[in-house]
This record gives structure tokens, C-alpha cells and sequence, in this order.
């Protein structure tokens, strides 16, 4: 494995996916070897038929297609080629779809079957704190799996200040969310995605653009919930959270260093663009380590 080359001794990446973005496992094992990378957490996506949405195809593995031309999405049994191909590179998550078969049964089976340490990622057209999603988020904490999720908005206001429908919507809005971290104080949540970060500034509700720009005005709801609820945490991937981090350095640092103990390093994706960022923030050891891999590790065995 190749060293980093920005003097951080151990990463891992807490959340990433294979058979995605135009590689196989072997294209991710390059990359993360490349990069540094330690070890991956991989995670599943189921996507309902009615979940289906062209803008994802092409992020997609080509052959997990249906019938009626809809993408499957992610699913264990390619999380299970590339365990299978390299043991030591991946801790294996899967998050059943809700409404799809009896969801908490199918968690507890590959839990038993296949070792799977993660319940993620969870991301689906339904709300955190619907019933059959709060069913499986309690069996995620009887079998002491985190739970990674995605948030995305329903509504984000128009040119008028009135909400308008957003159809790549998932999980609701930060309100379904605490109901959840309330309803199974037992389970350890991961947050991420743009209807998440968004939160890290108080005005994400009047906020047009799925990703917001412009000085974070704190404190936001995203500090509420962490400092408020033990069982919340939240990743770094993607480009969520690099540009809510991005948009204010100044706070990015603070937000960094106060929840130091709560965030994961994570992706989502390839490249090394929040490892860079995070390099230029000046943040002190404790604060790199946990983030980088003391958390993670804390929270899953390595492989």
C-alpha cells in the first residue's frame, strides 16, 4: 500500500461504495492505495423500483438493471465479491430497504452470514422516523451496528421564499431525524449527505441551493443535535460536507476541533480533495487521529 503523502499515518474511509463510478473493486483498491487509504467501510444502496432515478445511472453498476430497465442500486452481493477479493481492505456494511421483505430479519441474517459490521447506507424515499424505519434502526442497535444515513430535503424554498418539491429527496428533514435519534437511543447514527450538511449553518431553511455558500452562521442545528443526542455522529463524505466545510474555514476549524470525537473521514467517492482541504486547516494531532481513524475504530473492528 502506498504512504500518504500528506504525513497522516492511518486513514480510514468510513464510507464508500464498489461497482461505482466507472470502477470495479480493483480500480477502488487502486485508489485507495494511492490515497493512503487503510481500509474502506463499503456500503450497500438499495433503490426501490419506484426509488429509480436517471440521474444516477451512469454512477451505477451497468448489469444490477431490472427488467423494466430500473437500476437495483448497490447491492451486498457485489460488497461480497470485493470482501472476498481483498479481505483485509473492507469492513462490509448493508442496510436493507424498509418496505422490501421483513428489512430487521434481513439485517440480522447478513450480520450472522457474512459478517456485516455497518447497517448502511441507509437511503431511501421514506422518513427517519416512519415506523418500519424505526424497526430496523432498533434491531441495527441490538446487534451494535452503526447506522449510516443519507439526508436529503423534500422541500427547498423557491425565487419566493415557498417551499418547493425536491423529488431526490431521502429521510425527511432534520425534525424526522431527531424523532429517530429519540425514538432508538440505543443506536449509533451517522449522518451525511446535502440535507445534513446543509444544517451546519441557522439558515438552512430559507437556503435555496442544495449546497449553500457564504459564511455559516452558527449555530446551527447540526451543533444542536450533536451536542444534544450521544447516539449522533456524522462522515465527511462526499462533497457535502467539503463544501459546508469549505464555505467557512474559519468555522470549519471550530466545528472540527469541538466535534472532534463524532466525525469520521469518509468519501463516498475517489480523489484526495477533503483530504487536502483538512490539511489546511492547521488542526492539532488529537483532533487529525480521531477523525482520521481513532473514531472509526472505536466504533467498528478493522477488518
Amino acid at each position: 500500500m502506498a504512504p500518504s503523502t500528506h504525513h497522516q499515518k492511518r486513514i480510514i474511509d468510513t464510507h464508500q461504495h464498489v461497482f461505482w463510478w466507472n470502477r470495479d473493486d480493483k480500480g477502488l483498491i487502486a485508489d485507495m492505495d494511492d490515497h493512503g487509504i487503510e481500509y474502506a467501510w463499503l456500503l450497500t444502496w438499495e433503490i426501490a423500483p419506484e426509488e429509480h432515478t436517471t440521474g444516477y445511472v451512469q454512477a451505477l453498476n451497468p448489469t444490477r438493471v431490472r427488467a423494466d430497465g430500473a437500476m437495483e442500486g448497490i447491492p451486498l452481493e457485489d460488497l461480497l465479491v470485493a470482501k472476498n477479493h481483498y479481505p483485509d481492505r473492507f469492513v462490509l456494511g448493508f442496510c436493507p430497504h424498509p418496505l422490501r421483505g421483513d428489512a430487521p430479519a434481513r439485517l440480522k441474517a447478513a450480520a450472522a452470514m457474512y459478517g456485516v459490521k455497518v447497517c448502511g447506507e441507509w437511503k431511501f424515499r421514506i422518513p427517519f422516523d416512519d415506523p418500519r424505519s424505526i424497526r430496523l434502526f432498533r434491531m441495527a442497535g441490538d446487534l451494535g451496528l452503526p447506522v449510516v444515513l443519507h439526508l436529503d430535503v423534500p422541500f427547498l424554498p423557491d425565487e419566493n421564499g415557498r417551499p418547493a418539491y425536491y423529488d431526490l429527496w431521502y429521510g425527511g428533514t432534520v425534525d424526522n431525524l431527531e424523532r429517530a435519534l429519540v425514538a432508538c437511543p440505543e443506536t449509533t447514527f451517522i449522518g451525511h449527505a446535502p440535507g445534513f450538511w446543509r444544517e451546519i449553518s441557522a439558515d438552512a431553511l430559507t437556503e435555496r441551493e442544495v449546497y449553500p455558500k457564504g459564511p455559516v452562521k452558527a449555530p446551527g442545528r447540526l451543533h444542536q443535535l450533536l451536542e444534544k443526542y450521544s447516539n449522533l455522529h456524522a462522515d465527511l463524505s462526499a462533497g457535502s460536507a467539503h463544501r459546508a466545510l469549505e464555505r467557512d474555514p474559519e468555522h470549519a476549524k471550530k466545528f472540527l476541533t469541538d466535534f472532534s470525537e463524532k466525525l469520521f473521514f469518509a468519501r463516498d467517492y475517489y480523489g484526495r480533495e477533503l483530504h487536502d482541504f483538512l490539511s489546511t486547516l492547521g488542526l492539532d494531532e488529537k483532533t487529525t487521529e480521531n477523525i482520521y481513524w481513532r473514531n472509526a475504530e472505536k466504533l467498528v473492528a478493522k477488518p
